[in-house]
């Protein structure tokens, strides 16, 4: 996820609790229990808000697939295994990542309030959505919130042939005093899979060493690219391979090595996550530390702009920002992708948000 200016007009706008509230209903009729439907919902809409349509609530529709075909599984049987007060890991029975990962940040929240880090490792979960999400979730806690995903190869990774490593993303989320939070949220690749379909559906090329084709030849051709490359090059696949030791490997469930096994079920679609909880006052004043955070930040917003640019931001900044005005104004939702909720109503049999 990266900062995202506000949208281009022509998109339909809804109230961020009446987005909610419809796409909990959706989720809920798709099979999940209320509670997960909301958190579910929350996740999406949480994304929407801050401008990262891609992870927003253009993916109801897809987890309503992923329910329908047994995928994700609608009554998971959730569990928490621990052996010392500092970490623990959380095997989601294949439940939406939404909630195994809301669940996990709460987890982590409370064991570092007694242990000053604490980490929860999530195994067996599907699509984990924002990652952003939950390490705000920490943040919003006076906790430093840091989190890693692991899930199935779909990117080049430098020297190899065709994909051989996962998109994996980073997040990392640091409370501020009067602030909005830094919020650092990325892939391991330069370009999301989402922009490559899109790029394929207008026509537009793709920016130089963004992408590849299936035996991973760089292209700008996007009719003929089908995955992206790592960011930086050996930088991006290393950090995706580490990622997959820092959680798949580290709670038990391999992916990268099962998905190039001879093994059918090596590529069943699943994904792994860790996320650390970090409190500050188990290193000195928490107080000092938040205004410290904003002393820096007020810093390097002070700084000379350079002269092509709109102004200093650090991450995360300007996504806050977009948030606040569009719970004021309604969450812009593209034409294509209310269509596809309506569609999914109708046929559910829930009842749309009326629009202003």
């Amino acid at each position: 996820m990266t900062d995202t200016p506000t949208p281009k007009p022509g998109k339909v706008l809804v109230p961020a609790e009446d987005l909610r509230t419809f796409g909990a209903a959706l989720l809920e009729k798709g099979g999940l229990s209320p509670e997960h439907a909301r958190t579910t919902a929350e996740v999406f809409v949480w994304a929407a808000q801050r401008g990262v349509d891609s992870h927003g609530t253009a993916r109801i529709p897809a987890y309503l697939e992923l329910l329908a075909k047994g995928v994700a599984n609608a009554e998971p049987d959730i569990k928490l295994e621990s052996s010392t007060p500092a970490a623990a890991v959380l095997d989601a029975d294949r439940a939406p990542g939404p909630v195994a990962l809301t669940a996990a940040a709460e987890e982590a929240v409370t064991r570092a309030r007694t242990t000053g880090i604490a980490t929860v490792g999530v195994r067996h979960t599907v699509h984990t959505g924002a990652i952003g999400y939950y390490v705000s979730k920490i943040a919003e806690q006076g906790l430093v919130g840091i989190g890693f995903v692991a899930g199935m190869p779909n990117m080049g990774y430098t020297g190899v042939k065709g994909a051989a490593v996962a998109t994996s993303p980073l997040a990392i989320a640091v409370p501020a005093e009067s602030h909005a939070p830094l919020l650092l949220d990325m892939a391991t690749a330069t370009i999301a899979l989402g922009k490559i379909r899109q790029a394929k559906a207008s026509g537009t090329p793709l920016p130089e060493g963004a992408a590849a084709t299936a035996d991973g030849t760089p292209t700008t051709d996007p009719a003929l690219a089908v995955m992206p490359l790592p960011l930086g090059g050996v930088k991006g696949s290393g950090m995706s391979l580490a990622f997959e030791l820092l959680t798949s490997v580290l709670v038990g469930a391999p992916i990268f090595a099962a998905f190039h096994s001879d093994d059918p079920q090596g590529r069943k679609h699943r994904q792994n996550a860790l996320l650390i909880a970090i409190d500050p006052a188990a290193f000195g004043d928490a107080e000092d530390f938040t205004a410290a955070v904003d002393a820096t930040l007020s810093t390097l917003k002070a700084l000379p702009a350079a002269d092509d640019a709109a102004g200093v931001f650090y991450p995360g900044e300007r996504s806050a920002a977009v948030a606040v005005e569009r719970a004021e104004t309604g969450v812009p939702v593209a034409p294509k992708v209310w269509r596809e909720l309506l569609e999914s109503a109708e046929k559910l049999g829930v009842t749309p948000p009326e629009l202003p």
